[in-house]
C-alpha cells in the first residue's frame, strides 16, 4: 500500500520551490502544487511566502487554495483514501459506500482519523466508470468496492501501519 511521504516544513525549501516557478506565466497554481507535493499540504506559513513572492495578497492565495478541492491546508494522514463521487459511480452504489466509509472511519470528507492513519477525500472521477464504485488508496485504484471490500482495504492499511512501526 502507498503511504504519504510527508516532509517536514522548511521555509527555505518552500522558498526555493517558489523561486524556481515564480517567473512562469500563471505561476500560482504550479507553486501550490509543488508546495503540496513536497510537504503533503500547504502550510499557512507558505501562503505568506507565496503572496510576497508573487506580489499577491494572502487573501488572493487563500482564495485559490479554497477554490480547488485538491489543495489541503492540514497535514493528511499516512494513507489517503478517495471515494469516487462521479455520476457513474453514484449509479453503482458509491453513496452507500460513502456513508459506510464515513461511519467506519469516524470522519467526514477532508478529515483524518484520530490515529492520523487515514484521510478521507472525495474525488470526482477515477476513469474507472464501468467498474464502480471505485476508490483510490494512495496510488492504487480499486474497482467494484462495497462495504466489505472497503473494510478489508482499511484493515490492510492498519496492518501496513503496524508492520512499518515494528
Amino acid at each position: 500500500m502507498t503511504t504519504s511521504k510527508a516532509v517536514a516544513w522548511e521555509p527555505v525549501t518552500a522558498q526555493a520551490l517558489i523561486d524556481d516557478l515564480k517567473s512562469k506565466p500563471g505561476a500560482l497554481l504550479p507553486i501550490l502544487h509543488a508546495i503540496q507535493d513536497r510537504f503533503s499540504f500547504i502550510p499557512e506559513e507558505a501562503v505568506a511566502l507565496i503572496a510576497q513572492s508573487l506580489t499577491l495578497s494572502r487573501a488572493e492565495v487563500h482564495g485559490v487554495i479554497s477554490f480547488y478541492h485538491h489543495f489541503r491546508t492540514q497535514q493528511p494522514g499516512r494513507h489517503m483514501v478517495e471515494i469516487c463521487r462521479a455520476e457513474a459511480c453514484q449509479a453503482q452504489g458509491s453513496r452507500a459506500l460513502e456513508a459506510h466509509a464515513k461511519a467506519a472511519l469516524g470522519v467526514d470528507y477532508h478529515q483524518t482519523t484520530a490515529d492520523r492513519n487515514i484521510t478521507l477525500e472525495p474525488v470526482y472521477c477515477l476513469g474507472n466508470c464501468s467498474c464502480g464504485p471505485s476508490i483510490r488508496v494512495g496510488d492504487e485504484i480499486h474497482a467494484d468496492v462495497d462495504a466489505t471490500r472497503f473494510d478489508e482495504l482499511v484493515e490492510g492499511l492498519k496492518t501496513d501501519r503496524v508492520e512499518i512501526l515494528l
